[in-house]
């Protein structure tokens, strides 16, 4: 009697503790698992984490460099939004979840696999960002949340059924229940929560910090950067220090995390509204991206004219929420992405920032297409302007507030 074939899962896996016990649940279930490692700039074995997934019996494990993709195609886009969720969040892990998301699709497409599966909780934002950007690509797609499921998290009620798990399984894990909090990495930023930190008053370890120095033992030199854009993107960076150049695009973000990491730039801890409904803590390292941040909106407002920017900045906004909630994949994420983009065509040029201890400084900015004019605003010369206009400009606007207050006094009886 023929042996009835065993459906095929790709996992979204990390070689952590959760994804190394998923992995061998599913196969457990009956299923044969793909797993997919997107490297999107974390650091890790690769190799070690190949031969780790074949020995707990993965079918097969492909490992996609998307790293360049991620820069060019989800960081330079958040870039050209001046992208921030509640004002403070750069959206380092939920740009890189749709990067992830496209590589495991294709592998599905590849292997003809009926099921995704990823180790995201039912309590974060994660699950929403991995199963929104799979049915986006393929509705039919079906998918396998062992943290959604009561026959696995009744059996693993926390780390330790976990750890337990993997004793009796024989999976080899590179951490200990110990561990005082998760984070996740890619070459945007690193994030910490959970553990010790679900304190939002607890305050972070010193040694918990790995992307960035400690701003008070940063260098006492500043770093002098000049940053040039076009189409509202970087296209080249330079070191005034030691004159270093950089342009293509990976390069250039791998080395604003390097030079901003030393000098203690882009650490945030902040308590965030998470789009199932409840708040969590999170720290976060993010130095090339803030850098970044602060030229970017430099020269966007140098080069952009007032009234368009005031709509710009509202689609700002709508990305950055987009973005945190997993529709990236959406019709008005890319309509958003679409006009933000189209808003760029004129913002070029150069933007000097200073690094020094934990902070970024634009200090200069020159552009061939600046809207500012020196003659025209200067104190010292009238150039093509007659301040008697100003007296028209300043009472038509004053009749609105005028006319309120005279009414107001009318209706009050004063």
């Amino acid at each position: 009697m023929a042996e009835s074939r065993r459906e095929k899962v790709v996992l979204a896996y990390s070689g952590g503790l959760d994804t190394s016990c998923i992995l061998v649940w599913l196969i457990e279930q009956g299923y044969d698992v793909i797993a997919v490692l997107v490297n999107v700039g974390q650091d890790e074995n690769f190799d070690e984490a190949r031969a780790k997934a074949l020995k707990l019996g993965a079918l097969k494990i492909v490992i996609p460099d998307a790293r360049k993709e991620f820069v060019e195609g989800f960081i330079w886009p958040a870039v050209q939004a001046n992208a921030l969720y509640e004002d403070r969040y750069l959206l380092g892990t939920s740009l890189a979840r749709p990067c992830i998301v496209s590589a495991m699709m294709k592998v599905v497409r590849e292997e003809g696999a009926e099921y995704i599966s990823h180790g995201a909780t039912g309590k974060g934002n994660d699950q929403v960002r991995f199963e929104l950007g799979a049915y986006a690509q393929q509705p039919h797609i079906k998918i396998i949340s062992p943290w959604k499921m009561p026959e696995f998290y009744n059996r693993f009620k926390g780390r330790n059924d976990l750890f337990e798990f993997a004793k009796e399984r024989g999976i080899p894990l590179p951490v200990t229940p110990k561990s005082p909090w998760s984070m996740d990495a890619n070459l945007m930023h690193i994030s910490y929560e959970s553990g010790i930190l679900e304190d939002p008053n607890t305050h972070a370890p010193a040694d918990l910090y790995q992307m960035t120095s400690d701003p008070e033992k940063a260098p006492e030199k500043p770093c002098m950067l000049d940053i040039e854009f076009k189409g509202g993107m970087p296209v080249r960076v330079k070191n005034h220090n030691d004159g270093t150049e950089k342009t293509d695009a990976l390069e250039l973000f791998l080395y604003l995390n390097k030079i901003g990491g030393q000098h203690g730039v882009g650490r945030i801890d902040i308590v965030e509204n998470r789009f199932i409904g409840m708040k969590s803590r999170g720290i976060y390292e993010t130095p090339g991206g803030t850098i970044l941040l602060t030229a970017h909106l430099d020269i966007e407002v140098f080069t952009m004219d007032r009234e368009l920017r005031k709509i710009k900045r509202e689609l700002d906004v709508k990305f950055g929420d987009q973005v945190y909630r997993g529709f990236w994949f959406s019709p008005e994420c890319d309509f958003t992405r679409w006009c933000i983009n189209r808003s760029q065509e004129l913002v070029e040029g150069t933007v000097t920032v200073k690094l020094y201890k934990g902070s970024v400084n634009v200090v200069g900015r020159k552009s061939p297409l600046s809207l500012y004019s020196e003659e025209l605003v200067s104190m010292n010369v009238q150039g093509d302007y007659d301040p008697v206009d100003a007296n028209g400009f300043i009472r038509v606007n004053a009749l609105r507030l005028r006319e309120y207050q005279r009414l107001r006094k009318h209706k009050d009886g004063k």
